[in-house]
């Protein structure tokens, strides 16, 4: 297929200079890691790293160099490990963390060491107060932890976990404590990677904490601040997670539209057919629409508007462009037949990933409540 490329749509505004730039450089090198054939992300890693996107910077241009690694055809798998660690993890403790606690990011931007965030259990996800691993403070100020987390993104290849635990009992706001806990270390086990069907490039695993010691620098912001780093952490990823969609939105759109030009059936092209051109057009409009979110909101966050002001928006964002996302893929799937199911196809539309973007930072059906509360609704979850 050699039809040329949909343009990105245009964005306004001085938050967005230099924007186009930095897609294309993060395009041209995703491009290049992508023909190199990797699969394994332990490898690919610190390579992704080099690029010097976990570097400190704008948010508007780490948006732009995720989007430019999905463009540039990157597995997806690594594009949302990236957007997670730089958004859900790094940039949210390089806020929290202490200048005594610098140290424990070393290796970090260099790709030497990977971060998951560690807080679901087998229990539930969305429901923090129901965490059931614990962090016992001895008298010395060490902690002891114990406890188990599931379902958690890179557990398998991480050296660190941003681990939530219950430092007291009960449903108070301030019974959990966040630790940043090397995963190294006696007392932690790691589970062999969970078989997923979706987002299958990134690992997923269980971490089993035994007796694992922790100094107090370990602790994150201050003992019972848990929920607060939680809600600091996921309004983050839930702001900005969905950058490593757009670059995976727009080349899927490229490629349908490359194949609605070019084949034939019925005596004509497929995008001379009103309902298939209909679905192309819709599927810009997501394409359109999910990055003018996305971006909208990072340029807020570099004109200094606090995250914690965000709250709700950071959820219709995240609402709003993974259902584009699904639809969108349904429509490209629609369009393009048995090859949107076949991974070696140009016009694999990845289903699956496309469908778990409704769950992952939190559920879409709970994020609406949460938009409703700051309506003034009297809804709980």
């Amino acid at each position: 297929m050699t039809g040329p490329a949909m343009p990105a749509p245009a964005m306004a505004g001085a938050a967005m200079t230099g924007v186009p730039e930095v897609v294309e450089k993060f395009r041209a090198a995703g491009s290049e890691l992508a023909k190199d054939g990797e699969s394994d992300l332990a490898v690919a890693w610190p390579r992704i790293a080099r690029l010097g996107i976990f570097e400190p910077g704008r948010s508007s241009e780490a948006v732009a160099a995720i989007e430019g690694l999905g463009l540039g055809g990157l597995p997806a798998g690594w594009v949302y490990a990236v957007a997670s660690q730089l958004f859900g993890i790094l940039t949210p403790l390089r806020r929290l963390l202490g200048d005594h606690q610098r140290h424990l990011l070393d290796g970090v931007e260099s790709g030497e060491v990977l971060l998951c965030h560690a807080s679901t259990e087998e229990g539930g996800g969305s429901d923090p107060l129901g965490i059931t691993t614990r962090a016992d403070r001895r008298a010395d100020g060490r902690y002891l932890l114990n406890g188990r987390k599931s379902f958690i993104t890179a557990a398998p290849l991480a050296g660190q976990a941003l681990v939530f635990a219950r430092t007291l009992p009960g449903r108070s706001p301030f019974a959990l404590s966040a630790f940043l806990v090397p995963l190294a270390g006696a007392g932690v086990t790691r589970s062999a990677p969970l078989a997923k069907s979706a987002l299958r490039e990134v690992p997923m695993g269980v971490l089993d904490f035994t007796d694992v010691e922790l100094s107090p620098d370990r602790l994150v912001a201050a003992e019972g601040a848990g929920l607060s780093v939680l809600a600091t952490t996921t309004a983050w990823e839930r702001a900005l997670l969905l950058s490593y969609a757009l670059g995976t939105m727009r080349r899927l759109l490229d490629r349908t539209v490359d194949w609605a030009r070019t084949r034939e059936q019925f005596g004509r092209r497929l995008g001379a057919s009103q309902l298939a051109a209909a679905r192309i057009a819709d599927m810009a409009l997501r394409v359109h629409r999910s990055r003018e979110l996305v971006y909208g909101l990072a340029a807020r966050l570099d004109a200094g508007v606090p995250m914690r002001s965000l709250t709700a928006e950071a959820a219709m964002v995240k609402v709003s462009v993974t259902e584009d996302h699904a639809a969108l893929t349904q429509s490209a799937a629609g369009l393009a037949g048995v090859r949107a199911y076949l991974e070696d196809s140009e016009l694999f539309a990845d289903p699956a990933t496309a469908l778990a973007g409704l769950t992952y930072a939190g559920p879409n059906d709970l994020l609406r409540l949460t938009v409703a509360r700051e309506l003034g609704l009297p809804v709980g979850n």
